[in-house]
């Protein structure tokens, strides 16, 4: 498992203990399994952080 399955499952895995049931327990797995998913694609260096914040342009 690489880290961007692996940010990914702990983001769905905290979801699911932090809330449990119901609508909004839907949108905070959600949530934080984008977050995961992000954190996990940033720590494999298939996310630029750079282009994402405008840092490292040429002007």
């Amino acid at each position: 498992m690489n880290a961007t399955q692996t940010g990914l499952l702990t983001g769905l895995v905290l979801g699911l203990a932090g809330a449990f049931g119901g609508l909004s327990a839907f949108l905070i797995v959600l949530v934080l399994g984008a977050i995961g998913l992000l954190v996990g694609r940033a720590l494999d260096g298939q996310l630029d952080l750079n282009a994402l914040f405008g840092r490292g342009r040429d002007r």
